[in-house]
């Protein structure tokens, strides 16, 4: 079976495609059919390596965690 990759891209990777990137992984690891599945997020700069998610994005997160 060929693996399916998707990308999320933003523009810093700290915000929009990791939250997105989580999501699915989440929605795939509850679907067996879905092994197959790589997911990955990407920014299109260089300016948050190193840094933590974006506050608003931990806060958020944080109050999903019980549902994803």
């Amino acid at each position: 079976m060929s693996v399916i990759t998707i990308l999320f891209v933003c523009l810093g990777d700290i915000c929009r495609s990791p939250a997105a990137e989580g999501i699915l992984r989440h929605l795939i690891n509850q679907e067996v059919a879905l092994k197959n599945v790589k997911v990955q997020s990407r920014g299109l700069g260089s300016w948050h390596v190193g840094q933590l998610p974006d506050a608003c994005m931990r806060q958020a997160a944080s109050q999903a965690r019980p549902f994803i």
